[in-house]
């Protein structure tokens, strides 16, 4: 049999990504309002709506074009940082395993797209680490069989799609008619892969367009402008910078955020959370002479920064729905990162550029709620020896475990004693 000559390239999935955003535009609600218990999130559409629009803005200025390698590892990459919720973070590890499978490739075969899939769904299943499968899991396995299947037969990519789906779509109504409803991840997913497949075909609205002349809806819409993050830290050492402290933030600021500008002796060390690190490089060199350039993806397991004195060995961040929250929990001690009722936690990119602010070598992460437990994991995984996780689930055990914080003691000790009065 001949191989199927088909290939996708990295325009294509950009358009598979805008197709997937703009057709959770028109169904996040209808998620929201399906059965999230296998998830334990109440609002897994609008969570994987602001993951999707993290990942969808990660390419809102690629112009040219580009290797499908690239365009997924940006994807993989915002969606992992911006993902919301742990429907968010399912998704956001689909998106992680399929830049696996295309990592290294300029343009993809249909055989090398489809087993991409198969990297996806394994990723999904390390974040949940169940020993039950979730619906969105075997969905999501059911999906690359039937990728699997369309490869062999030589199908075109499209038609590949077409299959998954088929496939995602029959393992849905098998699990709707044995659990006698519809699960929220599951069919959040089949969402997901046909707004893929209508992007293929150029079937979408673009995020950067349907928010930037106006637009107006009847319902609040997550606006994928505040989705944006910033994969890269980049860090340099400039000698003989010609800028003062002051001009270098005034420049760095629309670059991303988290910059720490320090003078060593004769030289200034510069560093910045951005999501196109040679834009940041392009400036500098009419700045002074680069030195000790780093880069470094955040949304891979990666060490603490070190350009600045912390101020703290072990500090506790506790997630507040409100001002109100926030201030019994800041009164005990604890740094309070305020959230909203629509959003209902941070982002994993909100903890990491929190994380990297300085404020402590060490952090005890401590949740308000379920339905962010795996954002929490996920930050603990980017950042594996500098963080520890408390999965309260109120107000009350928040402030229970904050008063047992003792800053003299180690962070082993101190999770050791608030999981204790937890338990007590």
């Amino acid at each position: 049999m001949t191989g199927n000559k088909e290939v996708i390239t990295g325009n294509d999935y950009k358009r598979m990504i805008a197709g997937a955003y703009s057709a959770f535009l028109l169904e996040y609600e209808n998620i929201n309002a399906l059965n999230g218990d296998s998830l334990l999130d109440k609002k897994a559409g609008t969570h994987i709506l602001r993951t999707i629009g993290a990942a969808a803005m990660s390419l809102r200025d690629l112009q040219a074009v580009e290797s499908i390698g690239g365009v997924s590892k940006r994807v993989g990459s915002a969606a992992v940082l911006g993902a919301r919720g742990n429907a968010g973070v399912l998704i956001s590890q689909i998106l992680r395993g399929i830049a696996k499978g295309l990592a290294g490739k300029y343009e993809a075969s249909s055989s090398v797209f489809g087993k991409s899939f198969q990297y996806g769904v394994l990723y999904a299943q390390r974040a949940v680490n169940d020993e039950v499968e979730r619906p969105i899991i075997i969905t999501a396995k059911a999906v690359a069989k039937g990728a699997y299947n369309a490869v062999r037969a030589n199908l075109p990519i499209a038609e590949i799609l077409t299959e998954a789906i088929k496939a995602g779509g029959i393992a849905l109504s098998h699990a709707e008619h044995k659990c006698g409803f519809v699960d929220a991840g599951a069919k959040a997913l089949m969402v997901f892969l046909q707004g893929c497949r209508n992007g293929l075909d150029g079937y979408y609205v673009s995020p950067v367009m349907l928010f930037s002349s106006g637009f107006k809806t009847s319902h609040d819409v997550p606006n994928p402008r505040y989705d944006m993050v910033y994969p890269y830290a980049v860090s340099c050492r400039m000698e003989r910078c010609r800028a003062s402290k002051a001009d270098l933030a005034k420049m760095l600021k629309p670059m991303g955020k988290v910059i720490v500008i320090k003078s060593e002796g004769r030289d200034i060390l510069l560093y910045l959370h951005t999501d196109y690190p040679g834009n940041m490089l392009e400036q500098a060199v009419d700045w002074g002479t680069i030195k000790d350039v780093t880069i470094q993806n955040l949304a891979m397991p990666h060490n603490l920064k070190s350009v600045d004195k912390t101020m703290l060995d072990v500090a506790m961040l506790a997630i507040a729905d409100d001002e109100a929250s926030a201030q019994q929990l800041e009164e005990l001690g604890a740094i309070a990162v305020i959230t909203d009722d629509k959003v209902s936690g941070p982002s994993v990119g909100d903890l990491i550029n929190l994380i990297h602010s300085d404020i402590a070598k060490n952090y005890i992460i401590i949740a308000n709620n379920v339905d962010n437990s795996l954002v929490m994991a996920q930050a603990k995984r980017l950042l594996n020896n500098n963080i520890e996780i408390l999965y309260t689930t109120n107000l009350a055990e928040q402030l229970k475990a904050i008063k047992c914080f003792n800053p003299e003691l180690e962070l082993k000790d101190n999770i050791k004693n608030m999981n204790a009065a937890l338990n007590g």
